[in-house]
């Protein structure tokens, strides 16, 4: 039953994605369609008032100033929104204003579509702010990592000189996509009593007498956007392990495919502008075998459960029940687990910290590597940045000249290749190894020995990968921690969006060279597993070293 559940819910993806992809494509390729009749109507009046009238295509520079520039100006409105929240309409429960390092957290964590928590959602912001700022961090951001992945796939396939307009796809993906979806799956969460409203917490008697607080709010919009725009966070504190945001196996699937759909659908977008079915199917199927690959680990993992139970008396025969909900069981928290970490997304209906240490490693590794998927236009960017890669590490080594779609592939492109894949490792590993050797580090690690490196480890991980999920031992709401994972969120996300729409702005200057016997080919098998094969060779030589002084030497130690 629980294979049946996971194939299930695979086969709704792959339905979903080609058409999804193919409609993405219609969406950013910026050509007349029957779209402009059904949303030219909100559009037209939103580029009169920021008086975009020509619409006219950006260099990569620009494009890059106009996506910093929206992002800032959002992160100062919601921060002075944050620390004024208590004067605010829509406060019933009283909430304080937050405090300051960690509203600077929240803002730069939402911002960077990371929404890593470190305050409990029901008791640290008030109805206003989980909408005005929260939930609008929530399609902002995601809007604004679509619209750069569009621009980057403009660059490396098309002819022109430019990226795109950035405000006409800022405000496309609005309109067009995530505003459309995110009612949809609203009105599907409120009928399956997920709440919605604006009324104050409840005071209930239980049955012994007792008198208990029952949080509720605006939940259902939060949960759909918060999964469309692979955002995570949370209306509660423990995010979709709470009945109130995801109430049976119906709304888990739904939220499920919500976070994973569009981050699969990219690479089909992305063979529409290449004019290649082929080399949509190459980035999808090695997406698509990594993340099996990495779901099979995680499924029998916790099915196998924790055999030191058995040495004491307890049958573990069950598998690892431990920080999971019942009503979902091990099938639905490992597929939660994999597809939330896969596309980047950070919500959890588990808690991880609970997890196997195998079981735990294959979150950790799939926001080492960051290309499973992916986020809102992360995954692929990362991906077509490993392929531009393969095809020049092959190239050196057959005497083929290094192209990818008609671009040769030259020593620029290389060195901003370079600082977008090392700058990932490097702002996880640099904090991680200060964090042991600070106090004010290693106060808030709430386990031992290898377990504890994990928790840190893990935090820094997720909020370089722009996920947000964390092992919630680690107490994590101090100066320190609000600080140092505020400026990994913030250099993970703008340092590689940055590299690679210079990647994708010296391609489109390029001349297009035709295909000769001698171009290295990148739309076969192939290519697929080379393409594999350099992803987990990178990530290997990169982070088998500190997974080893973490879950793998955990794992050792209760075998």
């Amino acid at each position: 039953m629980d294979i049946l559940q996971i194939v299930i819910v695979i086969g709704l993806l792959v339905l979903i994605a080609r058409p999804l992809g193919h409609y993405m494509h219609r969406v950013f390729s910026n050509e007349p369609s029957r779209t402009d009749r059904l949303f030219g109507w909100c559009e037209k009046p939103i580029f009169a008032l920021i008086g975009l009238k020509q619409r006219t295509g950006m260099s990569w520079k620009r494009y890059a100033c106009s996506f910093l520039v929206t992002n800032f100006v959002l992160v100062a409105l919601g921060y002075i929104l944050l620390r004024l929240q208590s004067g605010l309409p829509l406060n019933p429960n009283g909430i304080p204003n937050m405090e300051t390092t960690l509203a600077l957290n929240t803002i730069i964590s939402f911002m960077t579509n990371t929404n890593l928590q470190h305050y409990s959602g029901e008791s640290g912001l008030t109805y206003f702010t989980q909408m005005a700022v929260i939930t609008m961090m929530m399609f902002t951001s995601a809007a604004s990592g679509f619209s750069v992945a569009a621009a980057f796939v403009r660059g490396i396939t098309s002819k022109g000189n430019t990226l795109g307009n950035f405000f006409e796809d800022f405000v496309k993906a609005h309109t067009r996509i995530f505003l459309p979806l995110a009612t949809i799956v609203t009105l599907v969460l409120v009928a399956l009593q997920v709440p919605q409203t604006l009324d104050p917490t409840l005071t209930v008697t239980t049955l012994q007498g007792a008198t208990q607080q029952i949080a509720i709010g605006p939940v259902a919009s939060l949960e759909s956007i918060k999964h469309l725009g692979t955002n995570g966070g949370g209306f509660f504190g423990v995010n979709s392990a709470h009945p109130f945001e995801n109430p049976n196996a119906m709304t888990n699937i739904i939220q499920i495919l919500s976070m994973w759909s569009l981050p699969a659908a990219l690479p089909f977008m992305y063979g529409r502008f290449a004019k290649s079915g082929k080399q949509a199917w190459v980035i999808f199927s090695a997406m698509m075998l990594l993340f099996l690959v990495f779901l099979t680990v995680a499924y029998t993992a916790e099915r196998s459960g924790n055999p030191l139970l058995n040495d004491i008396g307890i049958d573990a025969s069950q598998g690892s029940m431990e920080g999971k909900e019942v009503r979902f069981g091990i099938a639905g928290s490992a597929l939660f687990t994999t597809v939330t970490t896969a596309a980047t997304t950070g919500s959890v209906n588990n808690m991880h910290d609970t997890l196997t240490p195998l079981g735990g490693m294959v979150p950790l590794v799939e926001m080492m590597l960051n290309v499973v998927f992916g986020g809102k236009g992360v995954g692929l960017m990362n991906m077509l940045i490993y392929a531009i890669l393969a095809v020049f590490i092959c190239g050196l080594m057959v005497g083929r000249t290094p192209e990818f779609l008609g671009r040769k592939i030259e020593p620029r492109e290389m060195k901003l290749i370079a600082i977008a894949i090392l700058a990932h490792p490097f702002i996880i590993l640099a904090p991680t190894a200060l964090t042991f050797v600070s106090d004010l580090g290693m106060g808030s690690i709430s386990n031992s020995g290898f377990h504890g490196i994990t928790q840190v480890l893990y935090e820094y991980v997720s909020a370089a990968a722009n996920n947000g999920s964390g092992f919630e031992g680690l107490a994590d709401n101090t100066p320190f921690w609000n600080i140092s994972t505020g400026l990994v969120m913030f250099f993970g996300r703008y340092i590689s969006i940055i590299a690679m729409l210079a990647v994708a702005g010296s391609l489109a200057r390029k001349q297009w060279v035709p295909e000769t016997i001698g171009t290295f080919r990148t739309d076969n098998a192939l290519f697929t597993f080379l393409l594999i094969g350099t992803v987990v060779l990178i990530g290997a030589l990169t982070f088998l070293p500190v997974l080893a002084l973490g879950p793998i030497a955990e794992y050792l130690t209760i075998r």
